[in-house]
């Protein structure tokens, strides 16, 4: 692995990857559990697949953006070392599938040379932060927030107050009221806003906290209807500093955002919240927007070559539904559909050459898994139709209800009970055979998952299906969940859509097609899919679609899953959205140690507040380790240091001036100064000392047995 280091320029990074390749070296020699390694892999990028020694790579793309260069080394990088495919996510990251564990550092630093990162795409991190694809050109926008989402990321990328969290944090930034990065369901999201003061426009945000999706999905709390702007990253990190202490830690289920704060109370979480800002780095953080490097249309006297539209109907169609004008004068938007965010390197490349001349270097991944190209010229608009129809990518109806988002499903997933792209595609043909007038409607959202998690995010559909299961004579089939109603509100208002009803799996294109013959026949002129289901209520729908639940007319294909050959059987794996609890001694010793030469790291590269927090975490972590040797559970940073005063310090087992949980916890009582970082960091090497000798006293008395 020598060869691929020298050729970094990074040093940041090229630690990152060495300290990947040996931690992998150090896993296969046996001297690294499988849990403790799964969570370092994690915050790398490395995700495992349901098929057995191959990974996921997660490669992290802030608010979707890629160069075009970016988007031919992702290319190149998925030839040489997966499958030649490349997922687009509706987080707007790009995923390869069907890598070689130990090929991950040299695939990292591939990517490297084009600046692209896999750091912290996974794992208990804050992960991609996602924005509206038309941020920097929406004509709604009140101010381009691609520069305040861009120092988001930067900001929290390897920062010590997020590398280790109970669970992952998932961001949006949405460029205007219409919220279309659904800032309601993230654990924090951000609306542009200005206001007039003293005759000066000031730039703020509304902020909302605490939403999600997955099994239980939940609306976020506004925390402000107005923050101003170099108020946010300040804001963003004391939450996270909350979030870390208290989150929960055992029950990886309950462990996000949404449910500290149902059990803490709003106004309790926003209390410990206003209580971390003694402790954080930066009071406010100005984000200097103007300084922003506009993005640099093609030239307008680009040379394109000769070229022929095979379809000049469907080129209508297309530029009606998939090209819409930017708030900069005189050029245009273009979106494209990439059937289930699926499309290959060679595609890739081919459109990179031929689109070059009459795009901007800036193409966005969008969160329904499709493309936007921007600052087309109007005469250019026939030419990029004909090269994405030369490519198979110039289908009408981007983000219509033709357009389905779905995640992958039971083709790679661990997680997933039922195929989520097979019955995706048999859906898309329901709507292309029999209702094509469609194509132009984007009232209607079908989203689809494999399982209750979400990640296809059927919870805020229109029309929403999620994998299940169900019996029969002893027998299980596959099924889907139908959900009905969700949706964007705007301005932070969404709609979680309602379970409505289970059904065979293969009976779901009659449900889709009873669902829009009914909207079609009943609905009032002009009334909107989800005003028609208010109207008629959760009820009605259920007895509309109850017929196809019977199970006294099975046949032997309703056994079988959309896209596989046998017979259906649930193979749930083991989930790494988030990585698990390590419960040995020995293992949260050494991270202890860990964090503790990080924190002399960032001391002595004047790294305050860094130091601070590490130093923190070596509290936390021996003293976690010190409870487990006494069968002493815990399941949030709180409550270790609680029940180390209860089980160490109040029982006299440790000699303590105080109470640990006053020693701890100076974090958020002193600001971050040098004098302090290097007091608190002598305080936990003594702690952590003293917690080596207790165990090795321990370990001679065993022995002594």
């Amino acid at each position: 692995m020598q060869g691929f280091r020298t050729e970094l320029e990074n040093p940041v990074v090229e630690k990152d990857i060495i300290e990947l390749e040996k931690k992998i070296r150090l896993f296969r020699e046996g001297q690294i559990p499988e849990e403790k390694f799964r969570s370092l892999r994690l915050a790398r990028g490395i995700y495992g697949q349901r098929q057995a020694g191959v990974q996921m790579i997660r490669i992290k793309l802030p608010y979707g953006k890629m160069t075009l260069e970016q988007w031919k080394r992702i290319s190149d990088v998925s030839d040489e070392y997966s499958t030649g495919n490349l997922h687009l996510t509706t987080r707007q990251d790009v995923q390869i599938h069907f890598v070689s564990l130990e090929k991950t550092p040299e695939l990292w630093a591939k990517l490297d040379a084009d600046d692209i990162t896999i750091r912290e795409a996974c794992g208990n991190t804050v992960r991609n932060i996602t924005a509206s694809d038309i941020a920097g050109i929406d004509p709604d926008e009140p101010f381009d927030v691609t520069p305040y989402a861009d120092a988001a990321f930067r900001y929290f990328l390897r920062n010590p107050i997020c590398q280790d969290m109970g669970r992952k944090i998932k961001m949006s930034f949405s460029s205007s009221d219409k919220d279309t990065a659904w800032s309601f369901m993230h654990d924090m999201g951000a609306i542009p806003k200005v206001r007039i003061v003293d005759g000066k426009e000031v730039r703020g945000f509304k902020v909302l906290v605490g939403g999600g999706l997955g099994a239980q999905p939940i609306l976020a709390h506004v925390a402000y209807e107005f923050l101003e702007a170099e108020k946010l990253i300040p804001y963003i990190e004391a939450v996270l500093r909350v979030f870390d202490r208290h989150g929960e830690r055992a029950s990886r289920h309950k462990a996000r955002m949404k449910f500290l704060i149902a059990k803490l109370g709003f106004e309790e979480f926003t209390r410990l919240v206003t209580e971390e800002f003694t402790a954080i780095r930066n009071k406010v953080y100005e984000v200097d927007a103007a300084a922003w490097p506009e993005t640099a249309p093609a030239p307008a006297n680009a040379v394109v070559p000769a070229y022929t539209i095979k379809d000049p109907q469907k080129y209508e169609a297309w530029k009606a539904t998939n090209t819409f004008e930017q708030k900069q004068a005189g050029y245009y938007g273009a979106y494209v559909r990439v059937p289930l965010g699926n499309i290959s390197s060679v595609i890739s490349r081919q459109l990179v050459e031929a689109l070059r001349p009459v795009i901007a270097n800036d193409v966005r991944v969008t969160a329904n898994q499709g493309l936007l190209l921007k600052y087309i010229l109007p005469a250019h608009l026939p030419y990029v139709f004909s090269a994405l129809e030369a490519a198979g990518f110039a289908e009408p109806g981007f983000n219509s209800i033709a357009d389905i988002t779905a995640c992958p499903g039971t083709d790679t997933c661990n997680l997933a009970i039922s195929s989520s792209t097979g019955i995706s595609t048999a859906l898309e043909l329901v709507i292309q055979e029999e209702f094509p007038a469609l194509v132009y409607n984007k009232d209607i959202k079908i989203k689809i998952s494999g399982c209750m998690n979400s990640c296809g995010q059927h919870g805020i559909a229109s029309i929403g299906f999620h994998g299940s299961s169900m019996k029969n004579g002893g027998k299980v089939l596959p099924a889907l969940q139908v959900l009905l109603g969700g949706g964007i509100v705007g301005n932070g208002v969404g709609r979680v859509a309602d379970k409505v009803i289970k059904v065979p799996s293969k009976r779901g294109p009659e449900v889709l097609r009873t669902l829009l013959q009914n909207y079609a026949e009943n609905a009032q002129e002009n009334e909107k899919f989800n005003d028609y289901y208010d109207r008629q209520g959760e009820r009605y729908f259920y007895d509309l679609l109850k017929p196809l639940t019977d199970l006294a007319s099975l046949v032997d294909e309703d056994f079988i899953d959309w896209g596989q050959g046998d017979k259906f059987a649930t193979a749930i794996g083991v989930g790494e959205c988030a990585s698990v609890v390590i419960d040995l001694v020995q293992t949260l010793l050494f991270e202890g140690e860990e964090k503790l030469e990080w924190g002399k790291v960032a001391l002595d590269a004047n790294q305050y507040a860094d130091s601070i927090y590490h130093s923190y975490s070596t509290f936390v972590q021996t003293a976690k380790a010190l409870l487990l040797g006494e069968g002493v559970a815990c399941n949030t940073q709180t409550g270790v240091i609680n029940d180390f005063d209860k089980h160490f310090v109040q029982t006299g087992k440790w000699a303590l001036e105080g109470t640990f949980n006053e020693l701890v916890l100076q974090i958020n009582k002193n600001e971050p100064s040098e004098a302090f970082a290097k007091a608190y960091y002598k305080q936990a090497t003594e702690f952590y000392q003293q917690a080596q000798a207790l165990r090795q006293k321990e370990a001679v008395a065993i022995a002594a047995e």
